[in-house]
This record gives C-alpha cells, structure tokens and sequence, in this order.
C-alpha cells in the first residue's frame, strides 16, 4: 500500500474544499496540501444533484466566495453554473491539480507520538487500498450523506406501477413529458422542482404535510445590471454581496424580533402572487419565519405555475400508496405517473469517516465545537461548516481565512499541534444544529457535535459576531493549547 504525506489534508472538492484550497494558495503558500475527493469529477453537491430545476437557494451576491466574487446578474444561479464557478474558481487560483478523485476515506487515525493523522482509503475505481498522512486535517464534506437521501416508506408503495424518484439519485436524461407527477415535500427541492417540470408535465402537484414560508425574489439583480453600465465591475460586484448580506442579517434578525410582524409580512407577498380565491393555509406554516429555512423562488415562478394551472398544491397526510397515485387520509385520491419524494437529507458527520486518537475511537457527538471550526479535545483537525441562516459559503469564508491565520501563527511559533481543551462543565445536549428546526436537523442528533454554554463553545450563526471572533480576536486564548513538534528521540520515548 503506497502512503502519501502532505502537510494538510482537504477532504471534499465541492464549494467549501474548493474554497479552503484558494485560500491557502493565497495565504500559506508554503503549505503542501491536496484535496481527496469521492466523487469523479469536482462540485460536491453541485455536481451530484442533477434534478430539474437544480439552483441556490441563496442570492449568489453572497454565496459567491470572497475571494473571488460570482460576477454573474442571476440571483439565485442554476447547478451548472454554480458548478462552473466552482471549477473556475479553482483553475483561477491554480488548485485544480491538487484534487485525486475517487477516494473514499474509511477511517483517520492521529498518531500522538507521530502527531500525525494517517487516514485509511479505497480507490472506488479499482478497489485499491491507499493511505495518507498529513500534519493537519480538514474535512469540507457537508453535513448529508452522499449515497442516499432521506426516504421514508409509505404503507403499499410497491403497489404503485410508475416510478418513485427520490431528487438525489436522479436519472439522467429522464422523460417527463405529458406525466401526471406528485412531489412529495415543501422544502427548497420541491418548490424548485414543481415550477421546472410544470411546462412539460401534463400536471404537477405539491403533497405536502405542512407548508413552509416562500417569498419570490427577482431572478435578476437588477440595481447590479444598472451599476455596472457606470461603475468597475468590482466594485459593482462588491457592493452587492455587502448589500444582499446586510439585507439577510437584517432580515434574520426582524424574525427572531418581530416574528408575527414578518409572518404577516411574508403571507402577505404570497397572496398577490396568487388567485384571488387561493386557500392560504397551503402556504401558511405552523412555525415562525426562520425556525426552519426560508424558501426562495424567482420571479414567483411557483405561484406562477400554480395560477396558469400547471400545478397545484395539496395539503394532506398520505394514507396509502395505490397502482395509480396516493390515497390521501381526506379521502382525496391523487393520480400519479411519476411519484417525486422530495423529503429530505440523511445527516452524516465528517462524509461518514470514523476518527481515533492512538487508535482509540472518538464520537464527534461527545465533542463540542471550538469557535464552529475546531473540535474540543481533538490535535489538528478542522471542518469547514457553513451557515444554515445565511449563505453558507460566508462562514465557510471566514473560517477558512481564521484557519490560515492559525497555521501561520503556529509556523511562526514553531508550533507542530493545536488544540482547544475544556476543562469546565459547560457543554449542553444541543448540536451545533439545534437552532433549525427542521425534520433532518432533529434526525441527527446524535451524530452533529455540541455545543456549550458560553464562547467559544458555541456556535452562533451571526456573520458580524463570527467575523470579528474568527478574523480579528488573537489565536491565542489560553484555551487552544500548542505543542512543539517532537524530536525523533522524545518520539521514541513516547513510543
């Protein structure tokens, strides 16, 4: 078996793996890193989700890396160009040569005479054993599992003779055409798919247990298109990421502030896109506005679908699957071709990697997280989590620029290991997830790290809070301990 050492190991080349990379070739040049990727080709989910309609779910202003601003006047951009970006992204700053495709990590292990991690991999194009070592760790590999989405059983489905579609295992060029088509769900994969499949459909309707808020955006940015005919690009540019993330920070904070007053709001808004006579209770949720994600739809492409008849909406609960569609427990019956079940993620910490510490198993959920980034207790190693209020790629920015600024500190102190060690009971039975409602969030449990009482144990999901704690507060705190590299006699004496 080859091994392969690298001072930092990237696990994921999707928005966040790509993103760490640039910013170590921009800020620790001198850094020997790769990047081990599952999948065969880079966009992680950007390139694995290939259903109709596929798109951000926010404003590419501020979803866009900062670093290397999305220059597009789209919204919210479509997978392919989400997934170019990416690609350019990483030919621009000359780290698409770093990634080795096909590499499923199984299991890493750190060596505390060593201090390294060796990480255990196969090859899934030949089923080859490799093994890799590097100093520092860092997975980017999201928080769902890659191989399946969440998919609940329904009581007679396999009497249905259509087909059953989950949207994270769609098959590629599938036919739709003149179909009668149920979407399960109403979150932000069924309000995308129900408006993108609608003009070839015969008819789309959306089952959905219980609604969520939707609020239509335009589709393009149009004070951006008119600033550009005057103004540099950048600066163009720049100014719409400041301006879309001070319009989502202000807009999260007037939820958790005046909760009714947004609900009424946003309910508001929904009814002027539809028919006079529509029943609202289809889109009026039981929670407030952002305990679970808002959904955004551009230029009310939903309510468009919706007005013009090519789709409907139904609120009910699934009593039965039949040969032909769906036994509503109303009484209601829904004739199906093609059965869409757009309800959800299976969660999984650390792309289902197992960890150890001199071969002795950790359970990430026994761990609190460090500042969102590093892990209580745990030498050199470091996720890359992003935001699940906000964009995610605006936390994923900050802590990328918060991790170069820990190696760089640690080079310039000859320091070989860091960790944040806790030795007060502070830690709390909440994820770093807990403060989403949401089905998947609740499923995972005991899967996500904790979260403590007090900083920096906990993660608070405010971009101007975790700006001026990840970029401006010393690396130093007395609570991340460092350590010297070992000499190869204190190694052996370790030994």
């Amino acid at each position: 078996m080859t091994t392969q050492h690298f001072d930092i190991l990237i696990i994921g080349a999707g928005l966040s793996g790509i993103g760490m990379a640039c910013h170590l070739k921009q800020q620790c040049p001198n850094k020997y890193f790769a990047i081990l990727e599952r999948r065969q080709a880079m966009g992680g989910t950007w390139d694995l989700f290939r259903y109709p309609g596929i798109r951000s779910d926010s404003d590419m202003a501020s979803f866009g890396y900062d670093f290397h601003p999305w220059d597009g006047l789209s919204v919210l951009a479509d997978g392919d160009s989400i997934r170019q970006y990416i690609q350019q992204t990483a030919k621009t700053f000359h780290v698409q040569d770093t990634v080795q495709y096909s590499l499923k990590i199984d299991h890493a292990n750190w060596d505390s005479a060593q201090q390294l991690w060796t990480l255990e991999a196969i090859n899934e194009t030949d089923e080859s054993r490799q093994q890799f070592t590097c100093q520092y760790l860092i997975p980017c590999t999201g928080y769902y599992n890659y191989d399946q989405g969440y998919r609940p059983s329904f009581k007679a489905e396999e009497q249905f003779k259509g087909d059953i579609l989950h949207p994270q295992q769609w098959p590629k060029d599938y036919d739709y055409t003149n179909k009668k088509i149920v979407v399960i769900g109403s979150g932000a994969t069924a309000v995308t798919i129900v408006p993108a499949m609608a003009d070839k459909a015969a008819h789309v309707t959306m089952l959905q247990r219980s609604p969520s808020y939707i609020f239509s955006i335009p589709s393009e940015d149009g004070i951006t298109k008119f600033l550009s005919y005057f103004l540099p690009n950048r600066w163009v540019f720049s100014l719409a990421r400041s301006r879309n993330i001070f319009l989502q920070r202000t807009m999260f904070k007037a939820a958790k502030k005046w909760p009714n007053a947004l609900r009424k709001l946003l309910l508001s808004a929904v009814k002027k896109h539809l028919p006079q006579d529509f029943d609202m209770r289809h889109f009026s949720p039981h929670y407030q506005p952002w305990d679970q994600r808002l959904c955004a739809v551009p230029d009310g492409d939903l309510f468009e679908a919706i007005t013009q008849g090519k789709a409907s909406v139904v609120t009910d609960n699934i009593k039965t699957f039949t040969e032909t569609g769906i036994q509503l427990e109303s009484g209601e019956h829904l004739e199906a071709d093609i059965i869409i079940t757009a309800t959800g993620l299976n969660l999984q910490a650390l792309g289902g990697m197992s960890l150890s510490i001199d071969h002795k198993n950790l359970k990430l959920n026994e761990h609190m997280t460090y500042k969102g980034v590093l892990a209580e207790n745990i030498p050199n190693i470091a996720w890359i989590f992003g935001y699940t209020n906000a964009p995610w790629t605006l936390k994923a920015d900050l802590s990328a620029n918060y991790l170069c600024r820990l190696f760089n500190y640690m080079d310039e102190n000859e320091f070989h290991v860091a960790m944040p060690k806790n030795e007060s009971e502070i830690a709390l039975d909440e994820t770093i997830m807990d403060e989403m409602a949401s089905g998947y969030v609740l499923r995972a449990k005991n899967i996500l790290p904790r979260q403590g009482k007090t900083l920096p144990w906990r993660v608070l999901n405010k971009y101007e809070v975790d700006k001026k704690i990840l970029l401006k507060k010393p690396i130093a705190d007395g609570i991340l301990h460092f350590e010297k590299k070992h000499s190869l006699q204190m190694a052996s004496k370790a030994g």
